[in-house]
């Protein structure tokens, strides 16, 4: 029986050059055979016995891979943990403020907004014209001197317009010291007040007179010192330069060096 791709015998005497034809003939013939015989035939039946042969992955087989190999940023499994509730009546608690007066606040303006009262008053008057404006030390300085000589401290108005602000911030100054203070914008323009703070010491049972809408008192029934300086610094400038008043100046300087 012939073969497909006989081998091919050179004749006897064949040359050189055919002989390496030849040569390469035969290589390039057992090549295609070699070729030929190495791929093999797939057929559908081949395919389905694949198809069997393959696993099938299941929801189940998914879930239970995800807890054995958890991401990262996965949660553990188990139930959810739940976060600790906050327990309000831990936090801290502010300082309790103490209630204001709104009525002894009103009987304090009405007072001092009226001449007539201030003139019935026994003995003489030390006011101390302030204003929120000035530095804190000041106002400290002044309201610990006004508690020592009973000087009353007095206000043109309200703090950024609140009431409750107002007194919030006189008992910051105030502290534990027992002082007077008024809320009388009037006093400022009845005694010409232009600058803070000014001191006017008002000689007692002066009377008071009509002034525009409202009462003033004589120009020589007080004396006012204005700048930047001590109640103490402020009467000794009285004593000094106001020798009417010389004899009220000195002695609330006694009650102060006591």
């Amino acid at each position: 029986m012939l073969a497909t791709n006989p081998i091919q015998v050179p004749p006897a005497g064949a040359r050189p050059a055919a002989l390496r034809t030849m040569a390469g003939l035969s290589s390039l013939f057992l090549a295609q055979a070699v070729a030929a015989q190495a791929i093999p035939t797939i057929t559908d039946a081949d395919i389905e016995r694949a198809k069997k042969l393959q696993p099938v992955i299941t929801e189940q087989d998914i879930a239970r891979a995800v807890r054995a190999n958890p991401m990262p940023q996965d949660p553990p499994p188990g139930p959810t943990p739940t976060t600790p509730r906050m327990r309000i009546d831990a936090l801290p608690q502010p300082r309790p403020t103490p209630p204001v007066d709104l009525g002894a606040i009103a009987k304090g303006y009405e007072a001092a907004s009226n001449p007539i009262a201030l003139s019935a008053l026994n003995g003489d008057r030390l006011l101390v014209f302030v204003t929120f404006a000035m530095p804190e030390a000041a106002l400290n300085m002044l309201a610990r001197q006004a508690a020592q000589l009973q000087a009353t401290l007095l206000l043109r108005g309200l703090d950024d317009g609140s009431l409750v602000k107002t007194v919030v911030h006189v008992q910051k100054i105030m502290g534990e010291r027992k002082v007077a203070w008024k809320i009388d914008p009037q006093a400022f323009d009845r005694f010409a007040i232009r600058q803070a703070p000014t001191f006017v010491l008002l000689r007692a049972g002066a009377p008071a007179q009509a002034c525009g809408a409202g009462s003033c008192f004589a120009p020589d029934a007080y004396v006012r010192v204005a700048g930047d300086v001590s109640l103490e610094y402020a009467l000794k400038t009285i004593q000094q330069r106001a020798p009417r008043f010389a004899d009220s100046a000195g002695r609330f300087l006694e009650k102060m060096r006591k």
